[in-house]
């Protein structure tokens, strides 16, 4: 295991985690949260071998609405 200290936002660590997803690389971790587990599903699906780019773009064309916290 490895674990990487980070000063994640409380209201981020409330959201239940079936509704994020998330990504790493050598130099980021990226955190995307969705409306819905149905939504968090279709992006992991749609997004399947992605970099990161394509993945943001993907999120921001679908996805990029303001989120109840």
């Amino acid at each position: 295991m490895i674990c990487i200290p980070a000063e994640i936002p409380l209201d981020l660590c409330a959201i239940d985690d079936e509704r994020k997803a998330i990504y790493h690389s050598n130099n980021s971790v990226c955190i995307w949260v969705f409306v819905s587990v149905v939504d968090r599903n279709r992006f992991m699906k749609e997004t399947a071998g992605m970099n990161k780019a394509a993945r943001e773009d993907f999120y921001l064309a679908h996805f990029n609405t303001e989120l109840p916290l």
